[in-house]
């Protein structure tokens, strides 16, 4: 991977962080996109320059925004020279029971969890075919079985795991595309998450009974792209065995 440049959208904190860590550690360059999280990819970003000087940018972009999408795409391109791998990590993550789901949450849900992901594909599909690259969405294991009370949330993610195999013909045979899906890794970062039983049985009904690490999917996304060549349109569960038993 050395030389090699990655944009990991959301890259800034969570898992997004895991994963420009674990790149960069690999070798790699990382373009680290935010929107809100402009303190976290500035640290982040000063963190990896300082193991390794101009290893690492900043890029600002609003993913709802169809335009800011190509102009990303060509920022990275611009500062680095080349793209080798599109990490599409950004999401929006909430309740949308159905008597109370409005468009606003569907503009914000499919926007940023199945939209942004096609549309940054297709900017960035003429520097990934040159360079062979790769894609590779974080998708959830409950794309294939909905969350009780996420209806639009789960029906992004079973959209992007349907997009994952559709771009994987689309850029074949040039470019990879896959997906990792993660389960228990980290708590939603909102109240509805803070109740202890609640998350207490979640656990208890995952194999391993344990919660995972980001560096969990970190390591899943790396192996996808320095250590797969030979698979494309796949999702990985990374859930130590809770779509098992959903």
């Amino acid at each position: 991977m050395q030389g090699k440049v990655m944009l990991v959208t959301g890259g800034g904190k969570r898992v997004g962080a895991a994963i420009c860590r674990r790149l960069h550690a690999a070798g790699a360059t990382i373009a680290l996109h935010y929107r809100t999280s402009t303190q976290e990819a500035m640290a982040l970003k000063d963190e990896l320059n300082a193991l390794r000087p101009d290893s690492a940018a900043a890029f600002s972009a609003d993913l709802l925004d169809l335009a800011d999408l190509p102009r990303l795409i060509e920022a990275v391109i611009a500062r680095f020279g080349r793209l080798d791998a599109l990490i599409n990590n950004a999401s929006s993550f909430y309740a949308t029971p159905l008597p109370e789901l409005n468009e606003m949450q569907w503009h914000d849900l499919l926007g940023t969890n199945l939209r942004a992901p096609l549309f940054l594909a297709q900017a960035a599909q003429g520097e990934l075919r040159h360079r062979h690259g790769c894609i590779v969405n974080i998708v959830d294991i409950h794309a294939e079985r909905p969350m009780q009370g996420h209806l639009l949330y789960s029906v992004a993610k079973a959209g992007l795991v349907a997009l994952t195999r559709a771009l994987a013909q689309e850029l074949a045979p040039c470019v990879r595309v896959n997906a990792v899906a993660p389960g228990v890794i980290l708590w939603p970062e909102n109240a509805d998450w803070e109740d202890a039983a609640q998350r207490g049985n979640i656990v208890a009904h995952t194999l391993l009974k344990r919660e995972g690490e980001p560096d969990d999917i970190a390591k899943t996304v790396k192996f996808l792209i320095a250590d797969a060549p030979y698979i494309t349109g796949q999702v990985i569960s990374v859930d130590g065995g809770r779509s098992i038993t959903l």
